[in-house]
């Protein structure tokens, strides 16, 4: 039975010697997604719908690339010596840490251009980002990555995943921890949590900053279950190390906000 599992084809679509990627269709559906949610949200804050559109337009391909210089810094000892793979971004190897370094720059100047509260736009774009990495943690799927350690095929039947989830964490003889999808559960759940908090009376940023602690706290535990994690040191990895700061980052901006700068309500317009 093991010797007939096979992997699923990583490849959606061949014209000619073009191969389109199931990993880049599902990104590109996550944004998509991800995109239709802010421009919702846009209009119920009163702020014109194509402000979301104008900005993903810089803020997608900013944050890919960032995602990969900074997935490419940490993983420099095998790059220096392939540098044409640095480009192959469709093997996968793009880092949500440098998307988000990305995204807030880009955020940062295009609300300055457009004279609008970064804090709003940042707080109407967090459900959105982790939308679209709830969905986008399924490419890592197709590509059989961001997985944990060994574990047995009973573990995973008695997790009730369907079958092709199972079979396609048989890796080369092993079956291994599905930490994709844990991750795109967590998120999916920060999701929902952070369109409640839409309808609440936080305060400016306080979405945004709640998004950073939600997806910093998942994300710590569960990269303690990877095997392919960037590393800081030998026992130190990167993302949990990033966690650990963001959310201890995220509390002080609130804390501090709150009795300095005293910010306007999430939903006041203007």
């Amino acid at each position: 039975m093991l010797a007939s599992i096979q992997p699923l084809d990583r490849v959606a679509l061949e014209l000619g010697p073009i191969s389109i990627y199931w990993y880049g269709i599902i990104i590109a559906f996550g944004a998509y997604l991800g995109l239709l949610l802010a421009v919702r949200e846009t209009q119920r804050q009163g702020l014109p719908k194509e402000t979301f559109v104008d900005l993903i337009l810089w803020a997608v391909p900013i944050a890919i690339i960032s995602a990969r210089i900074y997935y490419v810094i940490f993983q420099w000892s095998y790059y220096k010596d392939n540098p044409g793979d640095i480009f192959a971004i469709w093997e996968g190897g793009i880092a949500i840490h440098g998307a988000l370094i990305g995204s807030v720059i880009t955020g940062i100047v295009f609300t300055r251009k457009r004279g609008i509260s970064f804090w709003k736009i940042a707080d109407i774009a967090a459900p959105s980002i982790l939308l679209g990495q709830a969905i986008g943690r399924w490419g890592n799927f197709m590509n059989q990555e961001a997985h944990g350690g060994p574990v047995t095929r009973e573990f995973l039947e008695n997790l009730m995943l369907p079958d092709f989830i199972v079979n396609q964490m048989y890796i080369e003889g092993t079956y291994y921890h599905p930490t994709f999808l844990y991750e795109s559960l967590w998120n999916i759940a920060g999701v929902i949590l952070l369109i409640l908090l839409q309808r609440t009376s936080l305060k400016r940023g306080e979405i945004f900053l709640s998004y950073v602690i939600w997806y910093s706290v998942g994300r710590f535990f569960i990269e303690g279950l990877r095997t392919d994690s960037l590393m800081l040191t030998e026992t130190l990895r990167v993302a949990q190390v990033i966690s650990v700061v963001l959310v201890i980052l995220a509390i002080t901006l609130i804390v501090y906000r709150r009795i300095k700068v005293k910010p306007k309500p999430y939903n006041e317009k203007g």
